[in-house]
């Protein structure tokens, strides 16, 4: 894609999936300049794109200041965690009933994608992969109004466990396989138990997690800010001084 002609929304998705794989961590500085060149885009795009980001949650505004990455507070976290708890054990048990052969099909591929990129070290690729499996689990439940929600949550979802999870990737595409044999029985309350089984291992190995690594937790993010402009003395840096890949970890 020519990167000048990307769309408001396509910038803001680039922009958005690079906060969730903490190429941009939580406290740090974004600025127009910096991120439209490093999406090859003009400032206008750029601008709503933080616009639509900040309605969402994920950056916040300082007045003469600047725009910041936010950072999910513990309990913000635990909101959305219990919220998946809810929802996607209800998504599982439809699905049982009412999986199309395509939609068990494309959840079997991707089964097999995530546990040979698991299997080679490429971890990479194992956020896209697992966004993928809920979001056509959600499909599978038949439920048009099941399926927003859990996308309205999936980014939010995909951020809280962007911190380093490497002992859960084998264990969760083990557990995507645990799914996917319930649905091809046609077992709604065994699908509804794998998937309840599979959040609760997420949501246990994200509170044990390594706080070290970087993590969802409260605390000011603002105290990060751009060390260029001599404004603060935290670690932080402006957006677009390089384009690493990040730390992107499994999502379960």
């Amino acid at each position: 894609m020519d990167n000048a002609r990307m769309s408001p929304q396509q910038v803001c998705k680039a922009i958005r999936d690079d906060i969730i794989r903490r190429v941009f961590e939580p406290g740090r500085r974004l600025t127009e300049e910096s991120l439209a060149a490093r999406y090859g885009v003009s400032r206008v795009p750029v601008r709503e794109a933080l616009r639509t980001l900040e309605a969402e949650g994920f950056v916040h505004s300082r007045k003469y200041v600047g725009t910041f990455v936010a950072e999910l507070s513990e309990t913000e976290a635990a909101d959305l965690l219990e919220i998946r708890g809810l929802l996607e054990p209800l998504c599982a048990s439809r699905a049982a009933a009412r999986r199309t052969p395509e939609q068990l099909g494309r959840l079997k591929e991707l089964v097999a994608l995530g546990l040979d990129a698991v299997a080679d070290g490429r971890l990479e690729e194992l956020a896209r992969l697992n966004s993928r499996f809920h979001e056509v689990l959600a499909e599978a439940s038949g439920s048009t109004l099941l399926s927003q929600l859990i996308d309205q949550l999936s980014q939010k979802i995909a951020w809280v466990y962007s911190v380093e999870l490497p002992r859960r990737a084998h264990d969760s595409w083990q557990e995507h396989v645990e799914i996917c044999a319930a649905l091809e029985a046609g077992d709604p309350e065994r699908a509804h138990a794998a998937v309840t089984r599979h959040i609760s291992h997420a949501e246990a190995a994200y509170l044990f997690r390594d706080r070290g690594t970087g993590s969802a937790a409260g605390g000011d993010a603002d105290t990060d800010t751009d060390t260029g402009t001599g404004a603060g003395t935290g670690a932080g840096t402006e957006a677009g001084t390089d384009a690493g890949t990040g730390a992107v970890t499994e999502a379960p």
